[in-house]
């Protein structure tokens, strides 16, 4: 699969996991490609914290099915209705679940190329992730970014220094497939926007 492919080929994964292993030696190549991802100053602020325990992923599931419950609250009509259609998350399906960390320390105290953008390691983690989630459909595996968390709570499961930020919940593995449609634009939550609408000359338009 060349890199094309693999760009246009990624989804978001929530339904299709098969619930079988990663290979160690494909888990490798992923993992090794997320941590050659560039970074501010070299600083590579990232961690990847391999979780397979099953109680401590029937925990997050209970606390992502809650946030869940919360965020549908908010909702009326034909949003409620599409929402109840879009499974969220593979956090059981799945065996294998990445969390990706942000250390603001890492390569600190001075950190090339953040002192005017405080966030810049925190794109440098999002980086990484975007390495890991092309190497795994090159390989023809599956990730689903589970983000209906509180961070407090992820932080203290996992045993987080207060200083390091969850960044994603990555729920890694096999699949039945990859769908050809998105799949929030499958069941009609929303459609992509062409890329003549994101792309402006010299100055944003006015």
């Amino acid at each position: 699969m060349d890199l094309y492919d693999a760009i246009h080929r990624r989804r978001d994964v929530r339904a299709e996991f098969t619930g079988e292993p990663v290979p160690e030696a494909v888990l490798d190549r992923i993992l090794t490609a997320a941590h050659a991802a560039p970074s501010v100053g070299n600083s590579q602020p990232w961690d990847f914290v391999l979780v397979r325990d099953p109680q401590t992923r029937r925990r997050f599931h209970a606390h992502v099915r809650a946030e869940r419950d919360t965020f549908a609250a908010t909702l009326t009509g034909d949003a409620a209705d599409r929402f109840t259609r879009i499974k969220i998350d593979g956090v059981l399906e799945s065996t294998l679940s990445v969390v990706v960390t942000y250390d603001p320390d890492r390569g600190g105290p001075a950190v090339l190329g953040r002192h005017a953008i405080a966030d810049a390691g925190l794109y440098s983690v999002c980086l990484a992730i975007q390495n890991l989630w092309l190497a795994a459909t090159a390989e023809g595996l599956g990730v689903g970014w589970v983000s209906f968390y509180r961070e407090p709570f992820l932080a203290d499961l996992l045993g987080l220094p207060a200083r390091v930020r969850p960044v994603g919940w990555l729920c890694l593995g096999p699949v039945t497939h990859l769908q050809a449609v998105p799949d929030l634009v499958r069941h009609g939550w929303r459609t992509p926007r062409p890329l003549a609408a994101a792309v402006h000359a010299e100055r944003w338009p006015g």
